[in-house]
């Protein structure tokens, strides 16, 4: 089975990744596709159990969204507004029943990840927008979890010395101060010298 062959059998993700474009577009918000689905694209092909997605949304305004998504869209939990005034992230099914997460983003680095963010063509019929490969990485390692370092090195691999890393380590430093996690800063570079030689 080839990869294309791999990919139409979780065609439910992509048609779930379609309903949300275009409900967004519709709505003219700001968005684009994080997790895998951009984990897809730019790093290695690998199944993914549910979508992500970054909704500009600021700071003050979030609960008109999430109104309007949870009108629109099962909520995964209850006291789903709750829940996502608290935490900034509103959890969803999409009609098809795959799991969606929507962040509610506001900060300038995914004000402008989004504005960076291109459209790719996964399959015929299915194009959907995503953040860069750089972006990609800043969320990938500012999460710091295992499975996202395992993305880093598939991207930086992947993508290579098309990286722009002056970039990525400028957005990612001031996120790493306000965390207290310096240490994260060090580990890109490291993997930076291991993957680019």
């Amino acid at each position: 089975m080839n990869e294309y062959e791999k990919f139409k059998k979780i065609n439910p993700l992509f048609q779930a990744g379609l309903e949300f474009q275009n409900e967004f577009e519709k709505q003219k918000w700001s968005f684009c596709f994080i997790g895998g689905l951009a984990v897809i694209r730019w790093g290695e092909i690998r199944i993914t159990q549910d979508i992500d997605l970054c909704l500009l949304c600021g700071f003050g305004n979030e609960e008109q969204y999430i109104k309007t998504l949870i009108r629109l869209y099962k909520s995964r939990i209850p006291d789903a507004l709750i829940f996502a005034l608290e935490n900034r992230v509103l959890l969803l099914y999409a009609s098809n029943g795959v799991s969606v997460d929507i962040s509610l983003s506001g900060l300038p680095f995914e004000e402008e990840m989004i504005k960076q963010a291109t459209q790719f063509t996964f399959y015929p019929d299915c194009s959907l927008i995503t953040c860069s490969a750089e972006d990609l990485i800043v969320l990938k390692a500012f999460a710091d979890r295992t499975r996202d370092w395992v993305d880093v090195e598939s991207v930086i691999i992947r993508q290579g010395k098309k990286l722009n890393t002056d970039y990525i380590i400028d957005q990612l430093f001031p996120l790493c101060e306000v965390k207290k996690t310096p240490e994260i800063i060090n580990k890109l570079k490291n993997l930076f010298k291991t993957s680019l030689k």
